[in-house]
């Protein structure tokens, strides 16, 4: 087991030629390769600078490179204008698109014992490691799984093996990850690279994916002091080091931690990036621990026209709405629809603020109705756009009319916890070594 690129700090700012170089060099470090598949993730982490990446590996390895999967999880699979956007100048027909209820394979499961004992003995499920069967029979000699890692609502601290075993996984294995990581809480999660959900995927690694020729390429994406994005750090190995090794630089460079709660806090959606609440929500998730009793949450949200990526959970979504952890749990005990799609039930916690504070969605292409209609206040996108102009506000405190106001310009980069809250979060289930 190698780490192959350890290059970064909170100063560091790499450029598209180091990033170039540094993968170039770990590459040539695996000796020569002639089968090669890259997993990137989708457009909705474009700023991973994966695009990037894939990129610069096709260049490396021409015709080679044979296929890119990327890890849709459950979105809607990438269209050509997203692909150009992200990956450039790449042939189209290197992408294949992701179905994660039909086109996966079971390299075996974790037992239910294991499953009660992370979730505290509130489940009692076994757990399957999926994988799309390009992955697992596709005869590569090179998998690069290729991602950011950055703190996460359900698995604390995105990529690794979740790139794979979640963003290339099956309708099961996502919807009883997903669950697990909200019956046990988020707020207990988010931030931390030892958690329940973490120990599962570790495991399942350990004993199903160790025979795939797996090299995992992280990076560390930050803000810089002009408002830009900076990429903090390159990580690149075959083993646990490698995200591990990002996950404390990325607690450093993403995790800001504030001397009071916000009372209003706005946060603004790109439109290339955000295009449902599925995705949007990381408004709330990545907020909440900042956000004070009695706050209001104001997204913006100009290019998001939907609630679920997927047909299936949107309908769900818009028959269960955002109504907090009891009554989700009841609605899953009592309603088989929502009982067989637990991804979307774990949604559906993660986006309520249990009654904490007020949430305005302001979207592009959803009516009040539909908005109210799940659980949302809602404000209309050009009146508040008008109000809180994010071409004026600066990232983070900001006075607007005399009101106070907390400006996210990007709720994917990073997470925002008031010290109490953060602290009062109970420690994470016992590890189990990757």
């Amino acid at each position: 087991m190698s780490l192959y690129c350890s290059v970064g700090s909170v100063d560091t700012d790499l450029s598209a030629a180091q990033l170039n170089e540094l993968l170039v060099e770990s590459l040539a470090k695996l000796g020569a390769r002639s089968n090669v598949l890259a997993v990137p993730p989708d457009q909705s982490r474009e700023h991973s600078r994966a695009g990037d990446l894939t990129r610069f590996t096709w260049e490396h390895y021409g015709d080679k490179l044979k296929a890119v999967l990327p890890a849709l999880g459950t979105h809607t699979p990438m269209r050509p204008d997203q692909i150009a956007h992200m990956f450039g100048n790449m042939p189209r027909d290197l992408f294949r698109a992701h179905n994660w209820r039909t086109e996966i394979e079971t390299l075996g499961e974790l037992p239910a014992s294991f499953i009660e004992e992370q979730s505290e003995g509130k489940l009692n499920y076994t757990w399957p490691a999926q994988v799309n069967k390009l992955i697992s029979r596709g005869g590569f000699d090179l998998i690069l799984s290729i991602g950011q890692v950055v703190p996460h609502e359900v698995i604390g601290m995105a990529n690794h093996a979740k790139n794979i075993l979640i963003g290339t996984g099956g309708r099961e294995g996502i919807n009883r990850s997903h669950y697990l990581g909200a019956v046990y809480g988020m707020e207990r999660i988010m931030g931390r690279a030892v958690n329940p959900v973490r120990n599962v995927l570790n495991r399942a690694s350990d004993e199903f994916l160790r025979r795939l020729p797996i090299v995992y390429v992280q990076t560390v994406v930050g803000r810089a002091k002009d408002g830009g994005l900076a990429v903090r750090g390159l990580y690149i190995g075959d083993d646990l080091e490698c995200f591990l090794k990002a996950s404390e630089l990325s607690l450093q460079v993403n995790f800001e931690m504030l001397d009071k709660p916000i009372q209003k806090a706005v946060v603004y959606l790109d439109p290339q990036e955000f295009h449902s609440t599925w995705i949007g929500n990381k408004a709330i998730y990545r907020t909440r621990m900042a956000l004070a009793d009695g706050a209001e949450l104001v997204i913006l949200a100009p290019g998001v026209h939907e609630f679920g990526e997927d047909k299936g959970i949107d309908a769900l979504i818009r028959k269960y709405g955002y109504r907090g952890t009891p009554a989700t749990l009841r609605a899953v005990d009592e309603h088989r629809d929502l009982a067989s799609d637990l991804s979307a039930a774990a949604h559906l916690i993660h986006g309520s603020s249990e009654g904490r504070f007020k949430i305005v969605w302001c979207p592009a292409e959803l009516s009040r109705e539909e908005i109210e209609g799940v659980g949302f206040a809602y404000g209309e996108l050009q009146a508040m756009t008008k109000k809180y102009d994010p071409e004026k506000l600066r990232h983070g405190w900001n006075h607007v009319n005399g009101e106070e106001v907390f400006f996210v310009a990007n709720p994917g980069l990073g997470l925002w916890a008031h010290r109490s809250r953060f602290e009062s979060a109970a420690p994470a289930a016992v590890a189990h070594a990757g």
